[in-house]
């Protein structure tokens, strides 16, 4: 029979720190931010109350994270997608097709919810510059420091950054505006519309 001593010894021997091996720390401190985020705001959740709901130690989501404005953006991302090793993939299988490729990636992502974690994210991201800055910079780092790579210079930030604009404006159509009837068009049709306008910005003349 265990006494109070005993009980608080093994509680206090139970440090926050690295879950067990084969756990998802990383997706287990993305799903506890989602959930913060959505129910304290952005100015409301912190690194330590991620931390608390995901049972880790603050100093591990910043080991994955540089800090909250990072978490939020990362938090925001769909689950089960890794903008990076999309990226990748794609980048991968060269600039040939890539515009249609992307769209079709991004479409597909961010449109498995049916555009709930866009929104969020819009939101986010119209609430303060903070917020903003750190989507440049997360889906810079994540998705577009990948393609840029592959693409022909000189221009390679800018045709990323055209590339983006695209894809950012129909996803604010399709969930943010609901403009019919791009609202509502399959994906395949709008990668047919829209994909060989982002190919040139890819690949094609800029002038």
């Amino acid at each position: 029979m265990s006494t109070g001593t005993d009980d608080a010894t093994s509680s206090l021997g139970r440090r926050r720190g690295r879950r067990p091996a084969g756990e998802d720390t990383r997706g287990a401190i993305l799903a506890a931010a989602r959930d913060e985020f959505a129910e304290r705001g952005f100015d409301g959740a912190s690194i330590r109350s991620v931390a608390r709901r995901a049972d880790v130690d603050p100093a591990l989501v910043r080991h994955y994270f540089r800090d909250k404005a990072e978490l939020f953006v990362a938090g925001m991302i769909p689950a089960g997608a890794d903008p990076a090793a999309i990226a990748s993939g794609l980048a991968g299988d060269g600039v040939d097709g890539l515009g249609a490729r992307l769209l079709t990636a991004v479409l597909r992502v961010w449109e498995a919810d049916g555009g709930v974690a866009f929104r969020v994210a819009f939101a986010g991201i119209t609430a303060g510059e903070l917020q903003a800055e750190a989507l440049v910079g997360y889906v810079g780092r994540e998705v577009f420091g990948q393609v840029a790579r592959v693409l022909p210079p000189p221009d390679q930030q800018l045709r990323v950054s055209l590339v983006a604009s695209q894809m950012v404006g129909v996803l604010m159509a399709r969930h943010v505006l609901q403009l019919e009837p791009l609202a509502s068009m399959p994906v395949d049709d709008v990668v047919a519309l829209v994909g060989p306008t982002l190919q040139r910005y890819l690949s094609g003349p800029l002038t």
